[in-house]
């Protein structure tokens, strides 16, 4: 999986349209080997991005989990750690 693409599922507060939407832009980029298509390609990649924003969205508000959500802040301090001790 692409390393940008980032889990939406359980958090508090829930994913926003916008990240919803550049998750899927990420996966459209990836698989299509292109992040700016030519003017050939645009409707098909902008639909592309529409309609697995659509799919994700539709996938996040139906799973269900007994695990608490998990906080974003408290996550990206564990992220931003993670990346120190990589990248140090």
């Amino acid at each position: 999986m692409c390393r940008n693409i980032r889990q939406l599922h359980n958090f508090a507060p829930a994913a926003t349209t916008d990240e919803v939407r550049a998750a899927a832009l990420q996966y459209v980029r990836k698989v299509s080997g292109s992040t700016r298509p030519s003017g050939a390609n645009q409707q098909a990649f902008d639909e592309a991005v529409e309609e697995i924003a659509h799919v994700t969205q539709h996938l996040l508000d139906h799973l269900t989990t007994s695990a608490p959500p998990k906080d974003r802040d408290v996550e990206a301090a564990r992220a931003r750690a993670r990346a120190a001790v990589r990248y140090a």
